[in-house]
């Protein structure tokens, strides 16, 4: 397959009349000074960091209020209550409608975090990873690139209590959860560019002694953990452990580069400034963050301290890598009344743009997230001719993307070289759509 673009975003900047091969899913050959008929701009297309594909179906049901005064805790509660409807046929239906709304938003791949194990009420179906063949059918089905991290899901808090009501199809003990790290595995075989991780959920729900072996169960896949996105959870770890979360991982994990930190709205400078230096990448989902109101990330202060961040769509209340930017960029500015705060010499859109491919491919272990030779062919490209980009180049015409453009931009989407978005619609946009509105229709009757 041969790409041309009259402008890319290479590794070392932007170029003009680029010409791409991509041989076997991956980039074979990078020319530029190459005129020829195709985009106006192909850009590196970043990974979705963090995802519960399943909670797509939830989007927009949970925003009444309950009695008091709502919080991240009663929205967990009603996410339990929702996810005692859903079968294996639903997560398949719901986790295929999402990744062909991630392909038309500009994400290449996703990271699962996956942790709907089981049956209602617990137990294990007769395949005990059926759950995570249905999210891998779903991406067969859509042909977005997969991470797939099983959560180890344990106690029911700090103190080791059990666990009860929703989570039940959460939990396994070892023996279970090994079960479902194999199944997933051979799962995942049916996929090219498949990768396996592992997700201790958090402090919370995962015992010091699981922690502390989790990085080798998968020797060579990324590792996630949610880390302090509430001021309650910080609160119990730190009453349980001596320690607040971010330090009680710093001082006992093996963190690197292998390691995603999802959220970590709730750090001090110094924590901030001590995570960074593992190497382990944030992983930021302000939409989400938001919509939980769960605080904001110290932005200045993680890149500071050199550290690497992706973002992710996370409960997929909204699916859309510009807003996923934006929100993050303007979460700095309304919290430090200031202006283009994630910027350097780069404007905010190219700081951002060249964050979320670097750190998201990091935290998928995907060799992607540039436009280089050996890295899978994850690429995007804007419809240039839209009026909101009118006239605009090289990290201008980023800024106008992000900041000033609006759904529907992506014109192509090509996840390992696989075309999956043409004229901005996914290729199985129809299909999907209509097993997920039989599904949707049946889960709110049940309501």
């Amino acid at each position: 397959m041969i790409l041309h673009a009259a402008t890319a975003l290479l590794p070392d900047g932007w170029a003009k009349d680029v010409r791409i091969r991509v041989e076997d899913g991956r980039i074979a050959e990078v020319t530029t000074g190459m005129a020829g008929q195709g985009h106006g701009v192909i850009l590196p297309a970043p990974v979705n960091l963090h995802s519960h594909t399943f909670q797509r179906a939830m989007a927009g049901l949970t925003e009444g209020r309950t009695a008091g005064q709502d919080s991240f805790w009663t929205w967990r509660a009603l996410m339990y209550r929702f996810l005692e409807r859903l079968s294996p046929e639903d997560v398949q239906a719901i986790a295929a409608q999402a990744m062909v709304e991630m392909a038309e938003a500009g994400f290449s791949a996703v990271c699962e975090f996956h942790y709907l194990h089981h049956p209602v009420g617990g137990g294990t179906y007769a395949d005990p990873a059926e759950m995570s063949g249905r999210i891998v059918q779903a991406a067969g089905e859509t042909g977005l690139g997969l991470t797939h991290l099983p959560v180890i899901y344990e106690q029911g808090g700090v103190d080791g209590r059990a666990l009860a009501g929703g989570q039940l199809r959460f939990g396994s003990p070892p023996e279970a959860y090994a079960r479902i790290l194999d199944g997933a595995a051979k799962a995942l075989r049916r996929l090219p560019d498949a990768i396996l991780g592992v997700a201790p959920h958090s402090l919370r729900a995962v015992s010091r002694e699981t922690l502390a072996g989790v990085a080798g169960l998968v020797p060579n896949g990324p590792v996630h953990i949610h880390i302090a996105e509430q001021v309650a959870e910080v609160t119990e770890v730190q009453a349980a452990w001596g320690a607040r979360p971010v330090d009680w991982a710093c001082a006992n994990l093996p963190l690197d580069r292998r390691w995603c930190m999802i959220h970590a709205t709730q750090m001090t400078p110094s924590e901030t400034a001590a995570l960074a230096r593992t190497g382990a990448v944030a992983g930021l989902c302000p939409v989400t963050e938001a919509n939980l109101g769960d605080g904001v990330f110290d932005g200045p202060g993680w890149l500071a301290a050199g550290g690497i961040f992706g973002v992710g769509t996370d409960s997929n209340i909204r699916i859309s890598l510009p807003e996923e930017l934006r929100l993050l960029e303007y979460s700095q500015r309304l919290g430090l009344k200031a202006r283009a705060v994630m910027a350097d010499e780069r404007s905010t859109g190219r700081l951002l743009w060249d964050g979320v491919a670097k750190g998201g491919a990091c935290a998928a272990g995907r060799t992607s997230g540039a436009i280089a030779v050996g890295h899978w062919a994850d690429l995007l490209a804007l419809d240039t001719g839209d009026l909101r980009l009118e006239g605009v180049q090289g990290d201008q015409l980023l800024d106008a993307f992000l900041f000033a453009g609006r759904d529907g931009l992506v014109t192509d989407l090509w996840s390992a070289g696989r075309h999956v978005v043409k004229d901005g619609h996914h290729i199985a946009r129809d299909s999907v759509a209509t097993r997920f509105r039989a599904t949707m229709r049946r889960l709110r009757a049940a309501m």
